[in-house]
Formats: structure tokens, C-alpha cells, sequence
């Protein structure tokens, strides 16, 4: 019935109800506008990796370890390293869970599709 109305005030309604139902207005307005510049700069960063890094990232974000990846992109653990210090960097990762927050933000599936 609101579709997306933040309150729906019947009549005859008290002024500070209609204050409160803005306040509630401006807040998930400025909630949303963090939201969408956050998810606008991670697509930046995620558009700055390679496609081989984008790969790894997918794959990392899958809970996948270095040695497996490597196994499925048939290459040494050690160029997977490479590429996955790169991406951490890239993406401004402090940690593996950052990172993975991040793919998720961006909607990178759990379970890549086959390079």
C-alpha cells in the first residue's frame, strides 16, 4: 500500500509525526547516496584489475585456496600469489574478509563459471 512511501499519515495527523516521517525521509535518502557512491567506487577499482584478477577474485570470493586456484586456471601457485597480492591492492583490501565484502557488494557470484 506505501509503495515506498517512508510513512503513510492518515488525517488528521500531529506535526511532529509529519516531522519525523521527513527526518526518516532524509536519513534513508543519505543512507542510500552512501550506499551508491561506495558501490560506484568498488566498480572502479573492480574495472582497474585485469581479466585474469578479476578471475582470482571470483575465485577467492568462492573460499577457493591459492593452490586450488591455480590447479583451475593452470597456472603456479606462485603467479596466483602474484596476481592476488595485485588485486588486494587494487581493490584497497586490508584483509581477505574486506575483499570478500567487497565482491559480494559487487555481486560476485560465489560460484564462478569456468575460465
Amino acid at each position: 500500500m506505501k509503495a515506498g512511501a517512508v510513512e503513510f499519515l492518515t488525517k488528521p495527523f500531529r506535526e511532529q509525526d509529519l516531522l519525523d516521517a521527513v527526518h526518516a525521509a532524509l536519513e534513508r535518502d543519505r543512507l542510500n547516496r552512501e550506499d551508491e557512491k561506495l558501490l560506484s567506487t568498488l566498480r572502479q577499482r573492480l574495472a582497474s584489475l585485469t581479466p585474469r584478477e578479476q578471475a582470482i577474485l571470483a575465485l577467492v570470493a568462492a573460499g577457493r585456496q591459492n593452490k586450488q586456484i591455480a590447479f583451475e586456471i593452470g597456472t603456479s601457485e606462485v603467479t596466483v600469489k602474484v596476481h592476488r597480492t595485485n588485486l588486494m591492492r587494487k581493490m584497497q583490501a586490508s584483509s581477505l574478509a574486506d575483499l570478500i565484502t567487497m565482491a559480494n557488494k559487487l555481486g560476485i557470484p560465489e560460484k564462478p563459471s569456468a575460465i
